[in-house]
């Protein structure tokens, strides 16, 4: 009993570390603290986080690859080799699709295939709400996924030619099982929300041009990222 009651105090010792240097990735107290759509939808969550990164491009320039993300629409843009590890079978896109432009409340967007990880369903979110060029807020409940979510994302304008992105999660957890499964892959939710955001930063630099309009260009070739020294951001 002794034994057991050491290893589990282990266990959660090691998640809370963990989870300090994890969590709200990239962005300031401030905006972790902030107000944004969506947050309404879950007002006690059981766990949150906010995740963020400077992009050196308006809003509009970004907006288009953020609206394509699914699993059977652009991906994640995130870390590949991991996407395929864990069976998630992403085709990411290099380009920007005018066919996945167009998303309104009530849509779904499926991030897993059906029967992933022994879900019938896999995993979905259902879109709640739309701005265009600055808010994706998207919602998760059963069947669609296990537990009450909301993972929306903000572009907020710095000066003409800047913005943040931000990801933010709100989860309700009712069960200790939930808790524990959300602590374990909080290292690897991350992880892959790192990557999305790297993911379209780079795609967003890649097409940075005069006189540029991403929402209507179709990209010919394939998007070729090459690796690239990444300045550290103040962790809140």
């Amino acid at each position: 009993m002794t034994a057991n009651l050491a290893r589990v105090t282990g266990v959660a010792a090691l998640l809370y570390a963990a989870r300090r240097y994890y969590r709200n990735w990239g962005t300031t107290k401030e905006e972790c603290a902030m107000h944004l759509p969506g947050d309404e939808l879950i007002r006690r969550p059981s766990v949150r986080s906010t995740e963020g990164i400077w992009i050196d491009a308006p809003p509009g320039s970004v907006w288009p690859w953020l609206v394509q993300i699914g699993q059977d629409r652009g991906g994640v843009y995130s870390f590949e080799t991991i996407e395929n590890l864990i069976g998630l079978d992403y085709d990411t896109a290099d380009r920007i699709h005018p066919e996945w432009q167009r998303l309104a409340p009530g849509d779904t967007i499926r991030f897993t295939p059906g029967g992933w990880m022994g879900l019938r369903h896999g995993l979905s979110l259902t879109v709640e709400q739309v701005v265009d060029q600055s808010t994706l807020v998207l919602r998760g409940r059963p069947p669609g996924f296990p537990w009450e979510t909301v993972w929306s994302f903000h572009l907020l304008p710095r000066w003409q030619d800047r913005c943040r992105l931000l990801v933010r999660t709100r989860t309700r957890l009712r069960h200790p099982g939930e808790v524990l499964s959300v602590e374990l892959a909080g290292p690897l939710t991350s992880l892959l929300t790192r990557g999305l955001l790297i993911g379209i930063k780079r795609r967003v630099a890649q097409v940075a041009m005069p006189n540029h309009d991403p929402a209507t260009e179709v990209l010919a070739g394939p998007l070729i990222v090459e690796p690239v020294p990444l300045h550290p951001e103040h962790h809140a």
